[in-house]
Parts: structure tokens; sequence; C-alpha cells
């Protein structure tokens, strides 16, 4: 006779079974509750945001719009000037001067830092768009008027445009990346104490199906 055949197979020692079982379900609840906890407010925003969203066309909104002028110092003017001209002899897009935009803080609170900046012989004009609303302001080459306007489409529109990532800027974004991570590991850490308490509980894969099902035929079905 075979003396592998002989040879019984190890018995699995059911208390190191419940003990494995034990620290990974410690782990797995952490985890979970930990990034739960970091992504609960923002999951609270982006399902009230998704609604939001997914009914813009339905709730009213009315844009305020505000104007307001100033005249630049004649100084500020000419380095304005000196710098368009450059700017269209050799076909580049400079950033507004320093002192332009030093000048454009204080007096109208108008921060162009970091904006796009638009020139030509005649005026200079920088796009400021936000979210919840839009802003621009304009130099008037000839005369040294500067005008802005600003447009705010309310709390909505703000909320909703932070759920897009709609001109927030960089610390939105690594936000929004951070956020994803949380939410990608509460959903796993979720998934896999389904997995574990899937015995005792005997809806909980036909409930995991269902819930994948359904968006699928709606794509399926109704997406055309």
């Amino acid at each position: 006779m075979n003396a592998a055949s002989t040879r019984s197979t190890p018995a699995i020692d059911p208390r190191a079974r419940q003990k494995r079982r034990s620290w990974w379900l410690k782990q797995l609840h952490t985890w979970h509750w930990i990034s739960a906890a970091v992504s609960l407010i923002g999951m609270l925003l982006f399902s009230v945001t998704g609604i939001t969203l997914n009914h813009a066309a339905d709730i009213p909104t009315k844009p305020v719009v505000a104007r307001t002028q100033a005249v630049l110092p004649e100084p500020l003017l000419d380095e304005l000037r000196v710098v368009a001209k450059r700017a269209a002899d050799d076909g580049a897009t400079p950033a507004m001067p320093e002192a332009a935009a030093d000048w454009l803080v204080k007096t109208l609170d108008i921060h162009v830092a970091g904006h796009a900046v638009e020139w030509s012989a005649e005026e200079v004009y920088v796009s400021l768009p936000r979210p919840g609303g839009d802003a621009w302001v304009n130099v008037d080459l000839g005369t040294g008027e500067v005008e802005r306007e600003t447009t705010d489409r309310g709390v909505i529109s703000y909320l909703n445009d932070l759920h897009k990532g709609r001109h927030t800027g960089f610390a939105w974004s690594v936000f929004l990346d951070a956020f994803a991570v949380a939410c990608l590991l509460f959903s796993l850490t979720g998934l896999w104490l389904l997995h574990l308490h899937s015995k005792g509980r005997k809806l909980t894969w036909p409930l995991v199906g269902f819930g994948m099902l359904v968006p699928v035929v709606v794509a399926l079905i109704f997406i055309h």
C-alpha cells in the first residue's frame, strides 16, 4: 500500500479558523466605520446634489448679476499697454502684471492670479468662472476703465458645481480623489462583510444581484 494513501489529511482546528475569522471581522469593521465616518458628509452632499442635478431643469433659479466699475491708475495702465503690445508682437499670453493684479484685489476684490488673460490692442479681458456663477473683468486700454461683472446662480447651483468639480480648483480636486478612495474602501469592506455574514442571511446575494441588475436593465432598455 502506498504510504501517501495512508497519510491522513490534517484537520483544520475550528478554534484557529474562528480566531482568523474574528481577526478579519475586527479589521473590516474598523476600516468600514473609519471610511464611513470620513466619507459621511461627502456622501450626504453628493446624494442630495445627485437629486438636484437630475432635476436641474425643474428647479427655478434667478441669477443675480452685479456690475462694478473703476478707473485704473495711469502708471498701471501704461504697463498694461506695454504688455499688450508685446503680447501682440510675440503672440504670447502673459499673466496680469503683479502691480495691476494687486490693484484689482484691493480696489474691486478681483483675484486674477492663475487665470488666463486675453490681450488685444483695445482691451484686457479675464474670465473668472467659479462654482455657482461666473465673473469677468475687462480693462479698456484706451480709457483705463475697468468693468467687473459677477453672476450668482444661488446655493443649489453652487452645490451642483461642487458635485461636478466645475471651476473648483486644485484643492477641491484633491478632496474629490480622497473622497472617492474613502467611498471605495467603504464599499469594498462592506462587500467583504456581506460575504462573511452571508451564510446566516439568505437574501444577501439576491439583493446584491438585484442592485446590480436594475441599473443594467434600465441602461439597456430605456437609454438610447
